[in-house]
Formats: C-alpha cells, sequence, structure tokens
C-alpha cells in the first residue's frame, strides 16, 4: 500500500518530541518508529531482540540519516530495564513525551490446557510489562507539555475466537487499564490510549508462515474472513493511527480505544 504523501510545507507532527517504543524491533513497532522519526521525534527502540533492534535500527538510518534514535535490548517484563530506558531517554534528549507500548507475547494453548507458569508469562509480558514502563514513564511524562501514552492491545479484546484465550484475556486487561490509567493521570495533564489492531501482516506472521511451508502470496488469502474490507493490514496501516494517537491532533483524546482492525468487531 502506498503511504500518504507527506506536504514539506507542515511542520511535523512529533517535532522536538521524545518517543520510547517498545516491542520495536520488527512489525507495528518498527513501523512506528520509521513514522515517528519521519515526523521529528527523537526515538528510543526496546526489545529484547538484539539482532531485530539493529536491523530496524540500520534500515530508519538509511532512510534518515539524521534521525535521532537509539536502541535499548530489554525484555520488558524487567522493571529495572523500564527505569534504565526512561532514564536513557531523559539523559540523551531531556525528557519523555510520548510512551507506545507494543510489546507482546503470544501463546495458542487452549484455556482448558492452559499451565499457571504459561499464565504468568503472559501476564508477565503483556500486562505487567506494559505497567512497568507506564510507571517508570509517568514522572518524566507528567514533565512533558503534552504527554501521552498509547497502548498497542488487539481487535480480539474485544471480540472471540478460539485458541488464543492467555493473549486475548491479556489484550482485554490492557484496555481496563487505559481506562483506569486516563482518570489516574488526567489532573497530570498525561493522556492515555489505546490501539486495536486486526489482521496485520508483520514478519511474525510471514515467519510462522514460512516454518509451515506457506509463501507469503497464500499467506495474504487466508485473512479475507477477519476484516470488511478483505485483507491483511501493513504495519504501516497501524503505525499512521499511533501516530494520530501521539501528536497534538488528538489532545482533547484520552481513556479512547480505537479500533483498526477493518471492521473486525463488528463482524
Amino acid at each position: 500500500m502506498s503511504e500518504p504523501r507527506r506536504d514539506p510545507r507542515r511542520e511535523p507532527r512529533l517535532a522536538g518530541k521524545t518517543a520510547l517504543i517498545t516491542g520495536a524491533g520488527a512489525g507495528i513497532g518498527a513501523a512506528t518508529a520509521h513514522l515517528f522519526c519521519r515526523e521529528g521525534a527523537a526515538v528510543l527502540l526496546v526489545d529484547a531482540d538484539a539482532q531485530a533492534l539493529a536491523r530496524t535500527q540500520a534500515a530508519i538510518l538509511q532512510a534518515q540519516p539524521d534521525a535521532r534514535l537509539a536502541t535499548l535490548g530489554a525484555d520488558v517484563a524487567d522493571p529495572a530495564a523500564a527505569l534504565a530506558a526512561v532514564e536513557q531517554c531523559t539523559a540523551q534528549w531531556g525528557g519523555l513525551d510520548i510512551l507506545v507500548n507494543n510489546a507482546a507475547m503470544r501463546n495458542y494453548t487452549p484455556a482448558a490446557n492452559a499451565t499457571p507458569a504459561e499464565w504468568q508469562a503472559m501476564v508477565g509480558v503483556n500486562l505487567v510489562g506494559l505497567s512497568n514502563y507506564c510507571g517508570a514513564a509517568l514522572p518524566a511524562l507528567r514533565q512533558s507539555v503534552a504527554g501521552c501514552i498509547v497502548n498497542v492491545s488487539s481487535c480480539y479484546a474485544v471480540t472471540g475466537r478460539k485458541g488464543m484465550a492467555l493473549y486475548d484475556a491479556t489484550k482485554a486487561a490492557q484496555l481496563a487499564f487505559t481506562r483506569s490509567l486516563a482518570f489516574e493521570e488526567a489532573p497530570h495533564g498525561v493522556r492515555a490510549n489505546a490501539v486495536c489492531p486486526g489482521s496485520t501482516l508483520t514478519d511474525f506472521h510471514v515467519g510462522r508462515a514460512r516454518d509451515k511451508g506457506k509463501s507469503v502470496e497464500q499467506l495474504k488469502t487466508e485473512r479475507q474472513d477477519t476484516s470488511l474490507i478483505g485483507r491483511w493490514a501493513s504495519p504501516e496501516e497501524i503505525a499512521w493511527p499511533i501516530l494520530w494517537m501521539a501528536s497534538s491532533e488528538a489532545s482533547f483524546i484520552t481513556g479512547t480505544t480505537l479500533m483498526v482492525d477493518g471492521g473486525l468487531h463488528i463482524m
């Protein structure tokens, strides 16, 4: 899909802002990092996969040699790493304005067979990990003129399916957490919103398909019934709404869940 044409006379949406993006090594997180850098932000990329981080950093710098960019290899379940990430932002760029919680873990065990250890691992990344970064970032975000948090949940937080109860339950919890956070942080001038992507053709899905002997072209035919639009989203199609939520254009929006799922939630 071709990307929207940018008016060179327009002020970049995130000019002078600093952002921290978790799960930024690939997929939606990497696409968001590309877009944030293009829109003028200084961006810290956090991911547990150091090689993926390096690839994303190289790709961004190739496209934008003047991008203000840094990386940190870390597991979001580690609260000390969350504090270190925020400290890196404030030390390098003087503050933090935007937090995008995109890191996520998946699990395909049916609910009846899930073990306590599997539940704990999922909650540790998808909920506690998100909380780690919110808690670490909030003191800096409160000092920002327009601090905001965008939590990347899932369309399946609000609709059902089989085989991913653990993932979907933690994604639904993220929405409740976001609403509570919006209430608590409004007096401090920090907005909190959630974006719920639908089927998105990320490196993760492409890799799983290849492991099963499927081509990318085969994969593209498999999600025609999971949106009204009848196809996968590209990662960039999710990154644009994240950018909008993080920008001043959404300054009167908090506590909101934005469905970016091609209409799946009404099917």
